[in-house]
C-alpha cells in the first residue's frame, strides 16, 4: 500500500484530526468526501478493485455494461448533491417532466400504450389528467385510485406503526383491486422497493409515494446516468476523492477494527495498521455486524436479521433499433422496465443494446442463462414489435443476489442509526436508518449523517455538509 508511514500514520500538523471509511460505495465515498471537506485527514478502503459499490460498470466484449440499471428521481436531492460534488450532474440529467410509456401486452392493439405523465399544475392536479386517461385501469378503478392516494398522503411518516404494517394490505383496504396494484402501485412501488406491495413495509412505501408523486409536482421526474456508471462512481468520483485530499486503497480488506484505551482506533489490513480518531463503517450490514467490537450496538445480532433482496438485469444486443424510447414499463409480461443503453455503452452502427431490470426476482436469479433467454427473448418481441425479426447479437445477464435490504415489514426497528455506543465509530449504507428504502438516494443520505455525527464530536465544521433535514 502506498504512502505509510509506521502504524500507517502519515505526519500531520497539530491538531489534525484523522479517519477512516470502510467501503467505497456512495455511502462511504460521501462520508469520506464530508470528512475530507471539513479538514480531516481521511483514508478510504474499499475490498473490491473499484468504487462504486453495486453502481458499477465493466467491460464486455468492445462494450461498457452497468451492472444494472440505475435511476433516480428528482426528489433525491442527496444523491444530486453528490453529483454536483463529483462533477457529474450533467452526465445524468432529471428529464423535464415525468413521462412514462407503459405498454400492456395483454390488451388489445388500440389499448397497449399508457402514459404516466405529469403536468405543471400543484400536488396532487398535476397527475389527473394522467391519471384520468390511463388506459390500464377501468374508470372505477381510477377513482379509486385517486382516493387512495389521497389517504396515503394523510399518513404520518413519523408514526412507528406504519413499519409493522405490510402495504399490500393497506391497498386491499382502501379500496385497490390486483389489477391496480398490478398496473400503478407495483409498477412504481416495485422498482423503488424491490419488493411488491404485500412484502413492504407501509412505512417505506408511503414515503416513496408521499415523496415522489404527492410532495412537489416535479419530484418523480426521473434522472439517469447517459454514461457508464463507472464514470461517475468510480472515475469522477476516484478525481473527487483525490482533489479533497483522501488516500484511496482499492483491493484492500480490513481485517479487525479496534478501539483504544487512549480513544484513538485501530484499523487492521493486510500489510499495514492504520491509527485513527474515528472510522465510519460504509459496508453491508453483514459486513458491518461481523466488523463491529463488541459494544457499539445494544443489539447487533439485529444487522443479521434485515433481509436482502435480489435484482435481475437482463442485457440484450440487437442488430438494429427496435425500441424508440429511452425506456418504458411492461404490463401483462415477466418484463418490468426496459432500458436504451446503446450509446452509454459505446454501441456502434445500427444496432440497439436494451437493459432490462427485473427487480424482486427471487424466483429467477439463480436460472440458467438459456432458461431466460427462452422467456425473455419472446416477451420483447411481444413488447417490441420490432424486434420480430431482429437479429441477437448478444444475451446475457448479470445477477445482485443482495442487490438491497428487504423493506419487509417491521424492518424499520431493525435498522441502526449513524451512531453507535463506541464514541469515533460510525455506521453508513443504505440499510441504516435514512428512512428512505435501499437506493442511491439511502446511501448518500447515511454517509452525510455519519460524517456529520462525526465531525460533531471531532469539533469539525459542518455548515458545508448536504443539510438533509432541511432537504426532507
Amino acid at each position: 500500500m502506498s504512502d505509510g508511514t509506521q502504524h500507517g500514520e502519515r505526519p500531520g500538523r497539530h491538531g489534525e484530526k484523522s479517519a477512516v471509511v470502510v467501503g467505497g460505495g456512495l455511502a462511504g465515498i460521501t462520508a469520506a468526501l464530508s470528512l475530507a471537506d471539513a479538514g480531516v485527514r481521511v483514508t478510504l478502503l474499499e475490498g473490491r478493485p473499484r468504487l462504486g459499490g453495486l453502481a458499477f460498470s465493466f467491460q464486455r466484449d468492445g462494450l461498457t455494461v452497468d451492472n444494472g440499471q440505475h435511476v433516480y428521481l428528482r426528489c433525491c436531492t442527496a444523491y444530486r448533491w453528490f453529483l454536483d460534488r463529483i462533477d457529474g450532474a450533467e452526465l445524468a440529467p432529471v428529464q423535464a417532466r415525468l413521462d412514462v410509456p407503459v405498454v400492456d401486452v395483454a390488451k388489445p392493439a388500440g389499448r397497449r400504450l399508457g402514459r404516466l405523465r405529469r403536468d405543471a399544475l400543484p400536488v396532487p392536479l398535476h397527475l389527473g389528467r394522467s391519471l384520468a386517461t390511463y388506459p390500464h385501469l377501468s374508470l372505477a378503478e381510477r377513482a379509486r385510485v385517486g382516493r387512495a392516494a389521497l389517504a396515503l398522503k394523510a399518513l404520518d411518516l413519523a408514526d412507528p406503526a406504519l413499519d409493522a404494517q405490510d402495504f399490500g394490505s393497506w391497498l386491499a383496504a382502501h379500496g385497490q383491486s390486483e389489477r391496480a396494484v398490478e398496473a400503478l402501485w407495483d409498477l412504481v412501488g416495485v422498482a423503488t422497493l424491490n419488493a411488491v406491495a404485500g412484502d413492504s413495509s407501509l412505512g417505506l412505501a408511503a414515503m416513496v409515494f408521499k415523496t415522489g408523486l404527492l410532495s412537489d409536482p416535479g419530484a418523480a421526474d426521473i434522472g439517469w446516468a447517459r454514461v457508464p456508471l463507472g464514470e461517475l462512481h468510480d472515475t469522477l468520483a476516484r478525481k473527487a476523492l483525490d482533489s479533497a485530499g483522501v488516500r484511496t486503497e482499492v483491493r484492500t480488506r480490513v481485517t479487525s477494527i479496534q478501539h483504544n484505551e487512549n480513544g484513538r482506533w485501530t484499523v487492521q489490513v493486510p500489510g499495514e495498521t492504520l491509527d485513527v480518531d474515528t472510522v465510519v463503517l460504509a459496508v453491508a450490514q453483514r459486513e458491518a455486524h461481523d466488523l463491529l467490537p463488541e459494544g457499539a450496538l445494544d443489539a447487533p445480532e439485529r444487522l443479521l436479521e434485515i433481509g436482502t433482496a435480489p435484482i435481475l438485469n437482463v442485457h440484450v444486443v440487437y442488430d438494429r433499433k427496435v425500441l424508440s424510447t429511452p425506456f418504458l414499463a411492461a404490463l401483462g409480461s415477466p418484463v418490468q422496465w426496459v432500458f436504451d443503453r446503446t450509446e452509454a455503452s459505446g454501441l456502434g452502427g445500427d444496432g440497439q443494446y436494451l437493459a432490462l431490470s427485473q427487480s424482486a426476482a427471487h424466483d429467477e436469479i439463480d436460472e440458467p442463462v438459456a432458461a431466460l433467454r427462452e422467456r425473455y427473448l419472446p416477451e420483447l418481441e411481444r413488447l417490441l414489435p420490432r424486434a420480430r425479426g431482429a437479429g441477437v447479437r448478444d444475451f446475457f445477464v448479470t445477477r445482485e443476489r443482495t442487490a438491497t435490504f428487504a423493506p419487509t415489514p417491521g424492518v424499520g426497528r431493525l435498522r441502526p442509526g449513524a451512531r453507535t455506543r463506541i464514541p469515533g465509530l460510525y455506521l453508513a449504507g443504505s440499510w441504516t436508518a435514512t428512512g428512505w428504502p435501499a437506493t442511491m438516494e439511502s446511501a448518500v443520505r447515511s454517509g452525510v449523517g455519519a460524517a456529520g455525527a462525526a465531525l460533531g464530536a471531532l469539533g469539525r465544521p459542518r455548515h458545508h455538509l448536504f443539510d438533509v433535514e432541511e432537504a426532507a
